[in-house]
C-alpha cells in the first residue's frame, strides 16, 4: 500500500504543474472569449437600437404614404363633380337674366315685330 500511495503522490505531483499551466492558458482564452462576448453584445444592442429606429421611421413613412394616397383619391374624385355643378349653374344664370328683364309692353312688341319684318324682308316676299 505504501508503494501505491507513493505512486499516487508522484502522479499527483507531476500532474499538478501541468494542470496549473493548463489553467493559465485556459484563463487567458476565457478572458479573450469574455471580451469578445462583451463586444458582440454591445454590437447587438447597437443593431437593435438601429432596427427600432428604422421600424419607427417605416411606420411614420407608411402613415405618410397612406395620407398621400387618401389625398390623391380625394383629388381624383373631387374634380369630376365640379363640371356637373358648373353645368347646372349655367341655366340658372340665364334664368336670372331673363327674370331680370322687364316684360315687354304692347308698344315694344309692335316695334319689335316691325323691325323684324324690315330686317328679314318677310313682307316683300
Amino acid at each position: 500500500m505504501k508503494i501505491r500511495d507513493s505512486y499516487l503522490a508522484l502522479v499527483i505531483a507531476a500532474a499538478l504543474p501541468l494542470m496549473l499551466i493548463g489553467c493559465d492558458q485556459s484563463k487567458a482564452e476565457l478572458d479573450a472569449t469574455k471580451a469578445n462576448l462583451t463586444a458582440v453584445t454591445a454590437e447587438r444592442d447597437s443593431l437593435k437600437t438601429q432596427l427600432d429606429a428604422a421600424k419607427a421611421q417605416v411606420t411614420g413613412l407608411q402613415a405618410q404614404v397612406t395620407d398621400l394616397q387618401a389625398k390623391v383619391a380625394a383629388a381624383a374624385a373631387g374634380p369630376a363633380p365640379a363640371p356637373v355643378a358648373a353645368e347646372e349653374k349655367a341655366p340658372t344664370r340665364g334664368a336670372k337674366k331673363a327674370a331680370s328683364k322687364p316684360a315687354p309692353t304692347a308698344k315694344q312688341k309692335k316695334v319689335d315685330a316691325a323691325t323684324k319684318k324690315v330686317t328679314t324682308g318677310a313682307s316683300s316676299f
